[in-house]
């Protein structure tokens, strides 16, 4: 039986950050070998994968499964360590067209 995944320290804030700034959030951490979250604005959808950026690198690698992810998605795809990502990544999908 596999175990509950772990979540790292700030998921529940980027959560709130992303659904404050008007984002759709479905949260798949407990998915494994995928993203933590696919957030969507616009008709612009983004897999995010969360890691705690108060962490050292070494701490915030991606797990093999999340890297087979990563390589398998043909979309946007962004590691968010912080509520500052999140506010960028905002501000830089708010000037995507979608065609």
């Amino acid at each position: 039986m596999r175990r509950a995944a772990r979540k790292d320290d700030n998921h529940q804030e980027i959560v709130r950050a992303f659904k404050k700034l008007g984002w759709s959030v479905l949260d798949t951490a407990q998915l494994k070998n995928c993203v933590d979250l696919f957030v969507a604005k616009k008709g612009y959808t983004i897999a995010v994968e969360v890691k705690d950026g108060k962490k050292p690198p070494s701490a915030r690698k991606l797990t093999i499964g999340e890297l087979k992810f990563k390589q398998g998605w043909k979309g946007p795809y962004f590691v968010v360590l912080s509520v500052d990502d999140v506010e960028l990544l905002n501000a830089v999908a708010g000037k995507v067209e979608i065609t």
